[in-house]
């Protein structure tokens, strides 16, 4: 027997060929920028578990804004840190809050981006957890839909294009697309954080955010890491609710589930590459173990292959300039 007429290293001989049979390209327009925005004023603070990222007041924002527009990025989800925080969460519900200021200041000086808010209420509550309490310090789901349904108003008069609810309760896609219906925001979209696991991949961003539990844990709302058949479920129920883009979150430890639910359902997929994946390549770049330019672009283009029309990344600005010196 003669050797094998089909040989597929010939489509990988040159680079010229590499690219011309490429199945998946990765664009900066397809990345998002998640921003923390902070409460007062000239502000510009270091996290020191997040290297390179940043919590800004609403002045500072220009800067990193036409930074990312400069390579193609024009899409960032903002996420806010009060002044004070309480058990009703009160400030998730005020209009001139960091995160409806930044998104009027964003909307009045970059119209062409897209601003994207989260909508959860652990980084605005005194105990950090995403839900009310009931009796015995357990999380009343159904209380706390009224203030996420209200916190979502809040920001889409501010101008908001997207609203996302990261908070893992129970119905509250449909009573965000209920309330902004009602006062006429038809076109504010919603995507939602339909799976999102309870993933130790999460520190960085509680620090960044200082809006870790003051007790017990989040696995009795965010999803066991081992379930997979209940991930289609939670995003099948976001589709009935009114969802326009589903997420998975985290996202490189669970691009399974990832590319199940992309073929479960029919709207774009969101995947968030999340606080402990960027600190973590970042550390193992920083000590020489990888090549961490050529790692942040094939994460992403594992991500985007598995399934995510969009990736939200912290990588954002630095993926978009390597992009645009690979054309």
């Amino acid at each position: 027997m003669g050797f094998p007429i089909d040989r597929p290293r010939r489509l990988r001989s040159s680079q010229t060929i590499r690219n011309l049979v490429r199945e998946y390209r990765l664009h900066p327009s397809q990345l998002i920028l998640p921003l923390f925005i902070t409460f007062g004023k000239n502000k510009k603070e270091p996290i020191s578990s997040m290297p390179g990222v940043f919590r800004y007041s609403v002045d500072r924002l220009s800067p990193v804004i036409e930074e990312a527009k400069k390579v193609g990025v024009s899409s960032f989800i903002l996420f806010g840190i009060p002044e004070t925080k309480d058990l009703e969460a009160t400030q998730a519900l005020n209009p001139e809050g960091p995160v409806p200021t930044a998104v009027r200041f964003l909307k009045e000086n970059f119209p062409d981006t897209t601003v994207m808010t989260d909508i959860c209420i652990d980084e605005y509550t005194s105990h950090g957890h995403c839900g009310f309490l009931s009796s015995g310090n357990r999380i009343d789901n159904d209380s706390t839909l009224g203030c996420l349904a209200s916190m979502s108003l809040v920001h889409a008069r501010a101008g908001a294009d997207v609203v996302a609810p990261s908070d893992m309760m129970d119905g509250r896609v449909a009573a965000i697309r209920s309330a902004l219906d009602k006062e006429g925001f038809i076109d504010t979209l919603i995507m939602s954080y339909a799976v999102k696991y309870a993933s130790s991949f999460y520190g960085p961003f509680r620090d960044a955010m200082m809006s870790g539990p003051q007790f017990g844990d989040r696995t009795s709302y965010q999803m066991d890491p081992a379930n997979r058949t209940e991930a289609m479920r939670e995003a099948r129920l976001d589709v009935e609710e009114g969802a326009d883009i589903l997420m998975v979150k985290p996202a490189l430890p669970y691009l399974d589930i990832l590319r199940e639910v992309k073929n479960a359902v029919d709207l774009p997929m969101c995947a968030y590459q999340v606080s402990g994946e960027y600190s973590t390549l970042v550390a193992a770049g920083q000590n020489g173990w990888i090549d961490l330019d050529r790692a942040i672009l094939e994460s992403l283009l594992c991500i985007h292959r598995a399934g995510a029309s969009t990736i939200i990344t912290y990588f954002a600005i630095r993926a978009a300039e390597l992009l645009l010196k690979g054309e």
